[in-house]
């Protein structure tokens, strides 16, 4: 249920009037840019095991419609354009390269004054011409890759997937040896698993050979695949080797120019998921630098809550509204928190950016 907006709505100017008037601009150890993570499409063309959005999972497949993507996005021009806070808007799916219109919108947000990312699996971005088609729409592209070649084509159901991706990365990254400064910032995330640990060193070095800007990793998660989960979940001893492993590795990569996000907190997160001890966080404002928007158009303060905690798009009139935005979210978590908050399983939360 949307937050009431007026009395009409079920609000009342006592309500309205104990809201934050700016929660959107910074606070104490919050970004200064306000990023809104916006999954565009449950469309994906890849089949991984451990994914709600498996080609193969016979669901309904849902767009967000793209006279609403457009018209929310405006807002957040015009709330950039009147504030001091730069917007980066970071697409996500399913795979976004799937919506349909999706470069042209990023292109035009982007002259506009938006930065704007997304988060792809790379089917569509290693043919003839993508490269510069994609430094024209992103700032930042984050391609996901889980393990060097076969392992990573397996898991993720396409054969020859991780040498294309190479051609993609590569392409990218070429772009500025060529005098283009404007190239994306280019990133690789990786699911760590049980079985894939030990390739994960080996990965993160050849993925600075192809020219990538930034490393970042997940530990798997099991909401969406719980099977999946039981059969390659990281262990306790997993990340006690993970831990050990990674100071040296990040030293290793930056002297490749190459930088490996791994904070302490972060890996406290995935050691809590090893031996089944909760993490309760009911009140993460201060340590989430994120909004998220899902393809039915519902804002939350992340994905694991948008269910039962959420503000419909429609309810977002002027660029004023995104003002209240993190404070009308984080009333209703406070008023009613939501069970998922018992274990927080956000990864911006823990530190993932360092944030």
């Amino acid at each position: 249920m949307g937050y009431p907006r007026s009395a009409r709505h079920g609000g009342s100017a006592a309500v309205r009037a104990r809201l934050c008037p700016a929660p959107l601009r910074a606070g104490p150890g919050r970004s200064t840019t306000v990023i809104v993570l916006w999954r565009l499409t449950t469309l994906c063309n890849l089949a991984c095991g451990f994914c709600a959005y498996d080609r193969r999972v016979r669901q309904p497949r849902v767009h967000m419609p793209a006279a609403e993507v457009e018209r929310v996005a405006d807002l957040f021009v015009r709330y950039q354009q009147g504030s001091d806070q730069p917007v980066l808007l970071s697409w996500l799916g399913g795979e976004p390269l799937l919506w349909p219109g999706l470069l042209p919108l990023s292109q035009q947000l982007r002259r506009q004054g938006l930065r704007i990312s997304m988060t792809s699996n790379g089917t569509r971005a290693w043919q003839p011409g993508a490269a510069q088609a994609l430094a024209e729409a992103f700032d930042e592209i984050t391609f996901s890759i889980d393990a060097p070649g076969p392992v990573h084509d397996a898991l993720r159901g396409w054969p020859g997937g991780a040498r294309r991706l190479e051609q993609a990365i590569r392409a990218l990254a070429g772009l500025r040896a060529s005098g283009n400064q404007n190239r994306p910032r280019l990133r690789a995330n990786v699911v760590l698993m049980h079985p894939t640990l030990e390739h994960f060193s080996d990965l993160c070095l050849q993925l600075a050979d192809w020219g990538v800007d930034e490393i970042t990793f997940n530990q798997l998660g099991g909401r969406d695949r719980p099977l999946f989960h039981r059969q390659h979940a990281l262990t306790a001893a997993d990340v006690a080797q993970l831990r050990h492993a990674l100071p040296a590795l990040a030293v290793q990569l930056a002297e490749r120019g190459v930088q490996l996000h791994a904070q302490p907190a972060y890996l406290d997160r995935f050691h809590a998921s090893a031996i089944g001890a909760a993490l309760p966080v009911l009140d993460c404002e201060a340590r989430r630098p994120t909004l998220f928007i899902d393809e039915h158009g519902r804002i939350g303060a992340c994905s694991f809550t948008v269910d039962t905690h959420a503000i419909d798009s429609r309810d977002l009139r002027q660029p004023d509204d995104l003002d209240t935005l993190r404070e009308r979210l984080r009333q209703q978590r406070l008023q009613t928190p939501a069970a998922v908050c018992g274990d927080c399983p956000s990864t911006l939360v823990f530190a993932k950016f360092g944030t």
